[in-house]
């Protein structure tokens, strides 16, 4: 039964604000107004209440009036989804009102809301929301208003809004930087007849001075340092002392020692301390925050995503990078390729493979002029697309990303370092603080208290593995070697074993020498060239090459048997490439080797692909036969085999006709027996192999085939390098090795002094900020000089 009630002095259950005026009681509980009471009875309705187990009032009051109208306009809709079909429709949204635990399982678990919307995935560092819903059972607008009803209202543009959010300057961080300075500066002038001894000259001064300071501190502690206390409480809350623990407090005793000395007369306090650590503390924040930015800047916009794409222009192929694609760009899809941005489907038969985005293995059939949407990899024939909406590096990133969505983070050494360090100097700076009372020297005792809390604050601890990684990560992204993220650098370095593909990866199909033996006549040739033009695998593309037509006949029934062939209905005519297993027959023993060719029931003749081998590969497998042991899985035919054993020790496996399960098979073999497999492939025939090695490098040649089962992604002409890859990666480990040394030892000469009361607070503020920026800077030069030495700049 509800109640009303004028009463002013409960919380609201729902946001924890002061209740003023009428209070709403419902469950004898008290809400603010009807938003956090509806709130409330919506979880309720839905069994949801364990949203408030998280954190005490962990909502946000409603102040909404939005209408949202306009998403029913089914142009608008179309610039906001990520990915729409039949069924399915996947959007982002970012969501200022994220800010707590309870927050991720309330938006986690929206299903229990409304079936409909079947998956939600929040990233709680860019405070984004990923929502897959069914939209033929909710609209969007529905999915949109839900949010609202239950306090998270999106931030809605027609722009790019993750992108714009992510990167814009983060201005309640700026604000807080201003008080905090402008206090600061006041405090300190105020403060300047302490400085210089001339203070006893006017009493009266002197208390007015102090009664200033007080006020000053005061908006530097509630508003400028407010998010130290309001972390520090929510770590305490699940029995956790976090980075800002430490620093809530010595704030709030410098506050309460200030108060107690100016009410008191009993002396200046520490207000100069007080809003100096504040302001220092946030311009520390600030470079820290401004450096993931740059970083992730990096990652997403100026890297170049090897990833070549075919555009054609007046009839012609052309490739062209991934980030200079343009809206109105025809492309060239081919079997097996991704398409890199929303496009209008203008040509061919569109079977495309949406797991990457959705999850879901059936290939989805799309008709001409409907629009398909970026990550999709087509399965048959060649398709012919126009981009709608410019590539986008860092959806293509959090795609080939997804998979991390669903698995539990792992706390990295790092993390536990932090929090044993921290309990650590609790123990120190309460020690200190009791050795001094016990010399009867409260001053000292205060200083060396507040002092080891600030100079020992283990947070750049915390940076070294992200920042010495990501760096790495740059220095590999200019040499056309684009991974996955961090945690794969570790992975690279842990490798003692690498499998090699042959096809593709040893060899490039630049300058290769191909013969034909049989008849071809023209009219065989345009029809050959016709099936060959949807395949992307590097044979097809060879032959291809070797000929000179520009137009082709239409297709249908295109199929391709991965390490197999190719085959489809062209102009009429069934016409199959490959080896033996594709024909509808039988050949003679002596026609085994190359590309055979059948047109209708008629056997055409093969053409031997001699490959050109990758340049240097004898000294490159010199070099990797040191640190690996080698192995080749070859889905061709031996007819390399002497030239393969000319580059490779005699202690090398070298396998040839393996089928790709017989390749993933012999990855868990070796993985089974203890090695650490790194997998190079072209991604085409290997992607099972890929996935499974401990590392996988799709090599690519001007050729889309980008897989999400691999780690890395490796332009052909920089595999010569891969040696300085792998060893840049354990530099990485030890770069982040001697930076947790440095901090150590930074820490420990600061706390001898701190213990001591030598060292004054303000000082140790200042140590604080230079600690984190001295890491940083470490970690680049670093980093820099690894990649110099290994002759990668």
């Amino acid at each position: 039964m509800e109640q009303q009630k004028i009463l002013s002095a409960n919380l609201c259950y729902h946001c924890g604000e002061d209740i003023s005026g009428v209070d709403l009681v419902i469950a004898d509980k008290h809400f603010c107004c009807a938003g956090c009471k509806g709130v409330y009875q919506i979880l309720s309705a839905n069994n949801m209440c364990a949203y408030y187990a998280y954190n005490d009032s962990p909502g946000k009051r409603l102040e909404t009036n939005a209408h949202f109208e306009y998403l029913d306009e089914p142009s608008i809709v179309k610039q906001l989804v990520n990915y729409q079909d039949k069924e399915n429709c996947i959007v982002t949204f970012y969501i200022p009102a994220i800010h707590c635990s309870s927050c991720i399982w309330l938006l986690e678990h929206l299903y229990k809301i409304n079936p409909a919307i079947y998956s939600s995935r929040i990233d709680f560092l860019k405070r984004e929301v990923n929502l897959s819903f069914k939209h033929n059972e909710i609209a969007l607008r529905k999915v949109v208003e839900i949010l609202v009803q239950i306090g998270y209202e999106p931030a809605i543009n027609l722009q790019d809004v993750v992108k714009e959010n992510s990167n814009r300057v983060d201005k309640a961080l700026i604000l807080k930087i201003g008080v905090a300075g402008f206090c600061m500066g006041n405090v300190m002038l105020f403060s300047f007849p302490e400085y210089f001894g001339i203070s006893n000259l006017e009493p009266q001064f002197k208390a007015l001075f102090g009664w200033l300071n007080l006020a000053f501190s005061i908006p530097v502690v509630l508003f400028s340092g407010k998010d130290y206390f309001l972390s520090a409480l929510a770590s305490l809350k699940h029995k956790h002392i976090n980075l800002d623990t430490p620093l809530a407090l010595i704030i709030a005793v410098l506050f309460l020692r200030t108060a107690f000395a100016v009410v008191f007369n009993n002396g200046v306090g520490f207000a100069d301390t007080l809003t100096g650590l504040v302001f220092l503390l946030l311009m520390g924040k600030w470079v820290k925050q401004r450096t993931y930015h740059h970083i992730s800047f990096d990652r997403d916009y100026r890297s170049y995503f090897p990833i070549a794409i075919t555009t054609l222009q007046n009839g012609m192929e052309k490739p062209k990078a991934i980030n200079e694609l343009a809206i109105g760009d025809r492309l060239w899809i081919r079997n097996g390729e991704l398409v890199p941005a929303d496009s209008i489907l203008m040509r061919g038969d569109a079977w495309l493979d949406m797991s990457f985005v959705t999850g879901e293995t059936e290939p989805q059939q799309k008709v001409l002029g409907e629009v398909i949407y970026a990550g999709g990899k087509q399965m048959g024939e060649g398709i012919e697309i126009e981009v709608l909406k410019n590539a986008s590096q860092s959806y293509l990133t959090s795609l080939w990303n997804k998979e991390n969505y669903s698995h539990n983070f792992k706390q990295n050494f790092n993390d536990s370092v932090a929090k044993y360090f921290s309990i650590a100097v609790f123990i120190i700076a309460f020690i200190a603080m009791a050795y001094w009372f016990y010399h009867n020297n409260g001053t000292k005792a205060w200083a060396a208290f507040t002092a080891v809390i600030i100079v020992a604050c283990p947070c750049v601890l915390a940076l070294s593995t992200p920042f010495t990684l990501s760096a790495i990560l740059s220095v590999f992204d200019k040499k056309g070697f684009y991974v996955k993220n961090t945690d794969a650098v570790e992975e690279l370095a842990h490798c003692n074993s690498i499998v090699f593909d042959k096809t593709g990866t040893l060899t490039t199909i630049e300058d290769a020498k191909i013969s034909f033996t049989g008849t071809l006549t023209d009219n065989d040739k345009k029809l050959l060239v016709s099936l060959l033009n949807h395949s992307s695998h590097p044979l097809s593309r060879q032959i291809l090459n070797s000929f000179s037509y520009g137009k082709f006949y239409p297709i249908s029934k295109f199929k391709e048997t991965p390490g197999k062939g190719i085959r489809g209905l062209v102009n009429n005519q069934m016409v199959y490439a490959g080896n033996q297993s594709v024909l509808p027959f039988d050949i003679k023993p002596d026609q085994h080797n190359g590309v055979h060719v059948v047109i209708d029931s008629a056997y055409k003749g093969s053409f031997i692909v001699t490959q050109q081998w990758r340049s240097n590969l004898a000294e490159l497998m010199t070099k990797l036969t040191k640190q690996f042991s080698l192995k080749v899985l070859s889905g061709d035919t031996n007819k390399d085999e002497k030239a393969l054993q000319s580059f490779f020790s005699l202690s090398t496996t070298i396998k040839f006709e393996q089928s790709p399960q017989q390749k993933l098979a012999a990855i868990i073999q070796q993985q089974e027996s203890g090695e650490k497999v790194m997998m190079l492939g072209d991604g085409l025939n290997d992607a099972g192999a890929l996935k499974q090695s401990d590392f996988g490098i799709a090599i690519t040649d001007n050729i889309n085939n980008f897989t999400p089962g691999c780690d890395a992604i490796l332009k052909g002409s920089s595999l010569e390098f891969l040696p300085s890859f792998y060893q840049l990666s354990k530099d990485g480990l030890k770069i982040i090795k001697i930076s947790f040394a440095i901090a150590i030892a930074y820490n420990c000469v600061g706390l001898y002094y701190a213990v001591q009361g030598t060292l004054y607070p303000l000082v140790a503020a200042v140590l604080m900020p230079l600690s984190t920026i001295t890491i940083i800077s470490f970690t680049t030069i670093a980093t820099r000089f690894f990649a110099r030495k290994n002759n990668l700049i």
